[in-house]
């Protein structure tokens, strides 16, 4: 009896056996396991990479677009609000393809104000968020001229461009779903003058208060 039982199950083993070593050899459908199994991860990097390429995208045309309004500014002796709305339209030209209606755009004069050590005063400001003219402004200290005695020069203007852009992705995989702000400053120096004047005026103002 116990030799019967015995048998019975070294021959179950056997075909446990057996059958584990074939299932093992059996490398059919081995690819659709494998895919099933990367896909969601292949998923994620396809439309993050569209997210991401779309946000350094829209970035690289911010960088753009403000250096584009420093400098357009820069090359006027005098501006008024047809050459602004001009640079306005400009500069929703350049964003093409992405949509215009979250970009905001602002141009300033910027005087360096000696008697502070070079804070920069805004003489005018244009654009959809101008600043308070007067209000004042930390400029790179690069930018701030001084003689040999480290003391900031006289009648000193730069024209600042200031944008901001609301991204917002297709998708949302990787970049926030709400989107990010997406901002850069550029200054410029006046070229054909000390500074620009917005008319009608006609001379370079120093306002340094509000």
């Amino acid at each position: 009896m116990k030799a019967g039982i015995m048998g019975r199950f070294s021959a179950l083993r056997s075909r446990c056996t057996g059958l584990l070593a074939y299932l093992a050899a059996d490398t059919r459908g081995i690819a659709a396991v494998e895919f099933a199994m990367i896909m969601p991860l292949m998923m994620v990097m396809f439309f993050g990479m569209i997210d991401v390429s779309m946000g350094v995208g829209a970035d690289r045309k911010v960088t753009m677009i403000a250096q584009s309004m420093a400098d357009l500014a820069s090359r006027y002796t005098s501006v008024n609000d047809t050459d602004v709305a001009n640079f306005m339209k400009i500069g929703d030209a350049m964003l093409t393809p992405y949509a215009a209606d979250a970009l905001t755009v602002t141009i300033s004069q910027v005087y360096l104000d000696p008697g502070a050590n070079g804070l920069g005063k805004v003489q005018w400001s244009k654009g959809d968020a101008p600043r308070d003219a007067g209000s004042s402004i930390t400029v790179p200290a690069g930018l701030i001229g001084k003689d040999a005695s480290s003391n900031v020069l006289a009648n000193q203007f730069l024209i600042l461009a200031e944008v901001t852009f609301a991204f917002k992705p297709i998708i949302g995989y990787v970049v926030p779903k709400a989107g990010m702000t997406l901002s850069q400053s550029s200054y410029t120096r006046p070229r054909q003058s000390a500074c620009v004047y917005y008319s009608p005026a006609t001379a370079c103002t120093t306002k340094t208060s509000p």
